[in-house]
C-alpha cells in the first residue's frame, strides 16, 4: 500500500491527456483500472454504474467520432486512444433512491463521479493517461454500443499511453479554497 506522500503524487502526476501514443494497453490494466471503478463508494452502496469497455477499432471509432465536433474543435483527439471506456447510469438501489428524493438530490451523479476518479487514478498509477469528457452525441454511442433507451451515458474516459510529459497545474491556491472549522 501506498504512504500519504505517495498518493498525493499519484494525484499530482493525474493530468488530463489529449495525445496519446500508437500502443496497445494491455488487457490486465484494463481491468484493474475498470476494477477501481467498481470498488468505488456510493451512497447506500447503490453502485449505479456499468462500465464498457471499448477497444475495438471499428466500435471504438464509432464512439471516437460520436465525442467530436468538428465546428468547436472539441475531442479531435479521442480517435488516438487505443481504449474508450463508456460510463451508464444505472438504477441504483432502493435506499439510495430513497435518499434522493428525501434530499432532492441525484447522489448517482457523485456516485459516477468518484467512480470515474477511482479509475482515472488508477490508470495514472498503471503509467497511462486519460481524459474524462463529457460532450458527446448521446444518441450516437447508445446505437453504437447497444445501450438500452432508459438507459444515460454519463461519461466517456479515452485511456492510453502518451509522452508522460507533465504539464504544470493551475490550481487555486490553497487558502482560497480550504479553512478550517469556518467557511
Amino acid at each position: 500500500m501506498t504512504d500519504g506522500k505517495g498518493m498525493l503524487d499519484l494525484l499530482k502526476s493525474r493530468q488530463s491527456e489529449r495525445k496519446y501514443l500508437d500502443r496497445p494497453v494491455e488487457k490486465d490494466k484494463i481491468v484493474r483500472i475498470t476494477e477501481a471503478g467498481r470498488l468505488a463508494p456510493s451512497a447506500c452502496n447503490g453502485q449505479p454504474w456499468h462500465f464498457i469497455v471499448v477497444d475495438d477499432p471499428a466500435v471504438r471509432e464509432k464512439v471516437a467520432a460520436a465525442t467530436e465536433s468538428e465546428i468547436l474543435r472539441m475531442n479531435l483527439f479521442v480517435r488516438q486512444a487505443p481504449v474508450l471506456i463508456v460510463v451508464v447510469r444505472e438504477k441504483s438501489n432502493l435506499s439510495s433512491r430513497a435518499g434522493d428524493l428525501i434530499k432532492q438530490m441525484d447522489y448517482s451523479l457523485i456516485d459516477i463521479g468518484i467512480a470515474a476518479a477511482s479509475m482515472v487514478y488508477q490508470a495514472t498509477a498503471e503509467g497511462l493517461g486519460t481524459c474524462i469528457l463529457g460532450w458527446f452525441d448521446q444518441k450516437k454511442i447508445k446505437k453504437a454500443l447497444g445501450i438500452p433507451s432508459p438507459k444515460k451515458v454519463e461519461l466517456v474516459i479515452s485511456v492510453g499511453y502518451t509522452d508522460n510529459r507533465l504539464r504544470e497545474k493551475m490550481r487555486k491556491p490553497p487558502d482560497e479554497v480550504i479553512t478550517f472549522n469556518r467557511y
